[in-house]
This record gives structure tokens, sequence and C-alpha cells, in this order.
């Protein structure tokens, strides 16, 4: 079985209030929308958590995993090798070390391809991520990006 998982962040303001989008696909049919947000955070921040929980939300490791991001930050970084560099030298410089570390066992135990896909260009499973983390980041009273917030 082929899952699919589609990602999007979004931040209002960069840093600002901010939101990530997730649709799973499975090849057997399924599909899930997954969403969050942040009182301030930013799009970097919210293009790695929609990573991050659509991989954790599968409840296989027989499945073959294909991750779709508009984010050249995300897909680069795993595609070109640079997270392994960074990883070697501590993420020495680098933003966004405690999501990244959090990504890190997860690509381990999924071993997923990341495809780049451009945003804004009519892709309806992005534009559908796209609208669900602005959504989220709409919400009221929205929790602490703690990561975010701590490294101020």
């Amino acid at each position: 079985m082929r899952v699919t998982i589609y990602t999007d962040g979004a931040a209002s303001g960069n840093p600002g209030p901010g939101g990530y989008g997730v649709v799973l696909e499975s090849s057997a049919g399924h599909r899930k929308e997954l969403n969050g947000g942040y009182r301030k955070t930013t799009n970097n921040r919210m293009e790695l958590l929609a990573v991050i929980v659509g991989l954790r939300e599968l409840k296989s490791t027989e499945v073959a995993v294909t991750v779709v991001s508009d984010s050249k930050y995300v897909v680069d970084a795993i595609n070109k090798g640079w997270l392994r560099s960074w990883v070697k030298k501590g993420f020495k410089d680098k933003k966004n070390p405690d999501l990244w570390r959090l990504m890190i066992p997860l690509l381990d135990k999924y071993n997923p391809t990341f495809q780049w896909v451009k945003g804004h260009n009519n892709h309806p499973q992005n534009e559908r991520c796209d609208a669900l983390a602005v959504q989220a980041s709409k919400q009221p009273h929205l929790p602490a990006d703690t990561g975010y917030e701590s490294s101020l």
C-alpha cells in the first residue's frame, strides 16, 4: 500500500500566528485531514510540523510513503542531504533544530520520499493543505509554539 502525505504551513507576519495543514491519502482510498495552529511561529516551522504530524499519523511501517510539500526548505533539506550535514554539525547556526530532531526518527522509521510541488498553483491537495493551515492560524486562543517562543 502507498500513502501520500500532502503538507503545507502558513504564518501571518512570519513570525506571527501560524498553522499547518495535512492531507493523507492512501492507495486503498482512505483520506484524512489534520491541522493546527500557534499564536506566534514561522512559516518554516509550520512546514516542518506539517510533515511531522503527517508521519506521526501513520499506523504501519509496511507502507510506501511519499511526502508532497511546497516547501523547498523541507524538501531540499532531505533530498539534497543538508539535514545529514546539519546533524553532523549539531545544527550549529541552523534554525528549528527542535523540529528537525523530532522529524529524524520518523524519517528513519518510514523512509519517505519527498516531492516538491509549486505552491499556489492549483494543485488540489496543496491548495486544501494551505486552506487548512490558514484556517488553523485564525482560530482564537492559539497555544504557544514553545520551541519558537523559548528561542526568542
